[in-house]
């Protein structure tokens, strides 16, 4: 949500107020948008990395507070639980050499804040779900400090009035409950951004959702919750149960939850945020000041505070931004698909893909999502998250004939989609060294078939293997796994097995 709150309590009245107040916004982003009053085209991107706190033993450590106050950086945030982290990257024109200087950037931010973690017994993991996560781990009491967190745990357990239920059925089963939002603290993610004009919004959106599954598929770094061996990336299904202010009832009738695919193709930005309106009542009933009509009657540019809170606790995949920098406001598409890790050279790999691919698709005469129904893109994101990198996708046969068919994740990304993200970076303006060294990350991740889930999952079949109880073989999978992540070389080179001695490295075979 960005600001911090102050936690209170509310009344009828001051929901009544705030939704009056969010309808006034939402008007005042219509006229914005017939005015054409937003910023011009800059070509800016940014990323933000949530990040877990893990110690020698690869457990968690409850310690964010002490890590933030070492580092001293703004760079450097809270998020919902104290093993979390956040990392900001300030926005970078999207030109250039620009995915070596994130490259590099991140290296250094990550490397210094991990040196200042451990002067507390503590280091940095970009990874998607901490396996050595206990249930245990994840109740209120490890909130971050911070009146929004608790106010905002507060807000979904009251609207939902019982406690949240999570059942994911992957390789295993999980089930149990909770009686606050905690777990979704352990979902770490990376969010990529991108500032496009009104007139390019849709496009990009549309863009972006149709590849949400190709992005799951390649990315997947998340096998793992509770001690159980779930989907490949169990960050979604996760994160929907854990938010899903709904009861059963609810549930039944088929209103929609808060954290969500979507459920159609877009024609612009304006849909997304009237949506969020009129589906999903507020949670944080907390009004500005501001009047944003009177603003813009006066020639001034609204914040619209509160269409910017309301839409921070609905949870899109990709998500619909409205910002003000310097006094101007400017639209973004969030893209929240992928999880942390496992290294910064794979997360600028995934970012580059991305991009390219937006920036290609976007632009096609005949794009995509005129011939991918809506429905067939949510399948595929479902299907990603299940299978990983060995997910099969319905995808637009290429060629004039049309139709549809069933694709591997890996075949598609080879034959059709790393052509067009190199399309897309040179559309950029992207220096062709770092086009083709990130992306050729990406192919050799589908050559060899191999991200940081099925490294996840093949290495700690190989601690069962060798005799490890499940816990051990959880805990040494993470361990050996934050060694290469600091080792700073892509997953798809990882020796898969665990160490025999830490002193030796040698891997079992």
């Amino acid at each position: 949500m960005g600001e911090k709150v102050v936690a209170g309590a509310f009344d009828l009245s001051d929901r009544q107020r705030y939704r009056r107040k969010l309808h006034r916004c939402l008007e005042g982003l219509g006229r914005l948008l017939v005015e054409r009053r937003f910023d011009r085209p800059r070509n800016l991107m940014g990323m933000e990395i949530e990040l877990n706190l893990a110690g020698v033993d690869g457990l968690p450590r409850m310690m964010n507070a002490e890590v933030l106050e070492r580092i001293a950086s703004r760079d450097f945030q809270t998020e919902l639980g104290m093993f979390n982290l956040e990392v900001n990257i300030v926005p970078h024109r999207l030109a250039g050499r620009v995915f070596d200087q994130l490259a590099e950037e991140l290296r250094t931010g990550l490397g210094y804040a991990h040196r200042k973690a451990g002067e507390v017994a503590a280091g940095i993991m970009m990874i998607g779900i901490l396996p050595t996560l206990d249930h245990q781990d994840l109740v209120a009491a490890n909130l971050s400090d911070g009146d929004r967190y608790a106010l905002l745990n507060d807000q979904m357990v009251a609207a939902r009035g019982e406690d949240f239920a999570l059942d994911i059925e992957g390789v295993e089963r999980l089930v149990c409950t909770s009686s606050s939002i905690t777990p979704e603290a352990a979902c770490t993610s990376v969010q990529l951004h991108l500032q496009v004009t009104p007139a390019r919004f849709a496009d990009v959106w549309n863009a972006a959702q149709a590849v949400a599954a190709v992005q799951i598929a390649l990315g997947a770094n998340s096998p793992f919750l509770f001690g159980r061996e779930l989907w490949r990336e169990s960050r979604p299904p996760l994160f929907q149960q854990a938010t899903d202010t709904r009861p059963p009832e609810l549930q039944n009738q088929g209103v929609r939850p808060r954290t969500w695919f979507g459920e159609r193709w877009i024609s612009s930005a304006y849909e997304l945020f009237e949506e969020n309106l009129r589906y999903f009542p507020p949670l944080l009933p907390i009004c500005d000041e501001e009047d944003p009509l009177q603003i813009l009657d006066e020639g001034g540019v609204p914040a619209l505070q509160e269409l910017v809170l309301h839409n921070g606790t609905v949870y899109r995949w990709n998500r619909p931004v409205y910002g003000l920098a310097d006094g101007v406001p400017h639209l973004r598409v969030e893209n929240r698909v992928l999880p942390a890790g496992p290294t910064v050279t794979d997360v600028i790999a995934n970012a580059a893909l991305y991009y390219g691919l937006v920036r290609a698709l976007a632009e096609e005469p005949r794009p995509v999502w005129t011939r991918l129904p809506f429905a067939a893109a949510a399948e595929n994101f479902d299907t990603a998250c299940r299978q990983g990198i060995d997910a099969e996708l319905i995808w637009p046969r290429p060629g004039r004939s049309g139709g549809l068919t069933r694709v591997s994740a890996v075949k598609l990304v080879r034959d059709e989609l790393l052509p067009l993200a190199a399309a897309g970076l040179d559309a950029w303006n992207i220096e062709p060294a770092d086009r083709d060294h990130y992306l050729g990350v990406i192919e050799e991740r589908c050559k060899r078939r191999v991200n940081g889930a099925s490294w996840q999952a093949d290495t700690y079949h190989r601690g069962l293997d060798a005799g490890l109880a499940r816990d051990a073989a959880l805990a040494a999978t993470t361990r050996r796994y934050a060694e290469l992540m600091h080792s700073g070389e892509p997953v798809h080179t990882w020796p898969v097995g665990l160490p025999d001695r830490p002193e030796t490295g040698r891997v079992r075979p």
